[in-house]
């Protein structure tokens, strides 16, 4: 049916937008949040000497250096106090919901509501703690072993490192949670969208300049802007993509009266897995080439410099590695975050089923074979969107900064917020509706 939300939805404009102050509110807020965030990717870590790292970096920006510095808005390359992002929140999100499916305790403070979240995500701090106290000495020690890259190497500055490194990432951990909360949006989505976009510019203009100089051709730089859009256009659609399974649930009887069975939908996301794939298969590759790099080719044996040579950026043997890790990812992270028997056992205890489905067990397999069905065209379209991009690069050499893993991220938030914001405004306008109701109701009784 055409329900009230559509109908709403379509009457949309700005004067609702102007009506909405806590719409606006949620966006000030938003915008002074990424706006403080930028602005901490560009203080310096103490101790460091800035123009040697830059050099330093400028050498291993290919590996996963390039990639982190990415995801944190560029504050790698400048050895900022956010350096470390919010990857070290992420990471121990993602091995705590590995843990959930794995320990039985875990897994019932998960079926546990709101209780059982709050405790999770404590643990998940506790996470990010121990894996950003870990990574941050090791950026301490990994840059005291560079030539002139501190200027008093020793405990203090290993200290300082870490607190700062550290410090940053749980304030970027309380700021994604106050963003999150207090303004539109998912707040660590958010965080990592404000870090890629905040290159696009530089990244243009880059671009542009290469064609001006005749580095690259006019139909070259055209035919990039229309493969763009086309991976958007892709993006768009498959993230909007839903496999509805119909449930049923039978009729009800209240006192005397029979009351019809009602009919809803059980909604697969063809791409359940989101963005992660892509991060890990990514990461896992270019740490290979990342330790190569630091270590001393001289020493290397013959073997590691094959492996590294063939793990390089556009070789096939790197095509072929990126697209099955990102294919098994899929597949292992969607495992883990749909639990098709837990699904089944819901729908069994509000009385749901689904038509020509026994409900519990067989409705748990049923669920499971059509999610696994979508997931082949998901890990599909993964693989394709990542894997287009590498392609370009290895044979034309354009520098395209906007990769798979990064479109993936940028369109998804920008579909996400765009949908709060639309709800915001839904409600807004619902809530006049009521309003103006009353008012009638109030004028027809006197």
């Amino acid at each position: 049916m055409a329900s009230a939300a559509e109908q709403l939805a379509s009457n949309l404009n700005f004067s609702t937008f102007a009506k909405a102050e806590d719409l606006k509110k949620r966006l000030w807020f938003t915008l002074g949040a990424l706006l403080v965030y930028r602005l901490g990717t560009y203080i310096p870590l103490p101790g460091l000497n800035p123009e040697a790292f830059a050099q330093a970096f400028r050498g291993q920006s290919g590996g996963i250096l390039g990639l982190f510095n990415m995801f944190s808005g560029g504050a790698v390359e400048r050895m900022a106090i956010f350096a470390l992002g919010i990857m070290p929140y992420i990471s121990a999100s993602i091995i705590v919901q590995l843990m959930t499916s794995v320990v039985p305790a875990l897994e019932q403070l998960k079926k546990e509501g709101e209780q059982g979240r709050k405790i999770i995500n404590q643990y998940t701090r506790y996470g990010t703690v121990l894996l950003g106290t870990a990574q941050a000495y090791a950026i301490a020690v990994g840059l005291e072993s560079g030539s002139g890259l501190v200027n008093d190497p020793g405990w203090f500055f290993r200290i300082s490192t870490v607190i700062s490194l550290l410090g940053g990432t749980m304030f970027l951990m309380w700021l994604g949670e106050q963003i999150t909360s207090r303004g539109i949006g998912n707040g660590i989505s958010l965080i990592i969208f404000a870090g890629i976009v905040a290159h696009l510019p530089t990244a243009l203009a880059g671009t542009l300049e290469l064609g001006r100089t005749g580095a690259l051709s006019t139909p070259l730089i055209l035919a990039i802007i229309v493969m763009v859009v086309g991976v958007i256009a892709l993006i768009v659609f498959v993230e909007r993509a839903q496999r509805r399974l119909l449930i049923q649930y039978p009729k009800r009887q209240v006192g005397n009266r029979m009351f019809q069975g009602d009919t809803s939908h059980l909604p697969l996301k063809l791409n359940t897995s989101g963005v992660i794939p892509a991060i890990f298969a990514s990461s896992l590759l270019l740490l290979p080439a990342t330790l190569a790099g630091f270590a001393n080719t001289a020493t290397l044996p013959g073997w590691a410099t094959t492996i590294v040579g063939a793990l390089a950026h556009g070789q096939p043997l790197y095509m072929v590695l990126y697209g099955a890790m990102i294919a098994f990812f899929a597949f292992f992270y969607t495992a883990i975050v749909f639990n098709p028997k837990d699904t089944a056992d819901n729908l069994k205890k509000h009385g749901g089923f689904i038509p020509g489905i026994r409900p519990g067990e067989r409705t748990a397999e049923y669920i499971d074979y059509v999610l696994t069905r979508i997931t082949v065209i998901g890990a599909a379209y993964l693989i394709f969107v990542c894997i287009l991009p590498e392609v370009l690069i290895s044979q034309t050499g354009v520098p395209f900064y906007l990769g798979g893993t990064s479109l993936l991220i940028v369109v998804s938030v920008t579909l996400d917020t765009v949908a709060q914001i639309q709800g915001h405004l839904i409600a807004q306008q619902y809530e006049g509706l009521i309003k103006k109701s009353k008012l009638r109701g109030g004028k027809r009784g006197r």
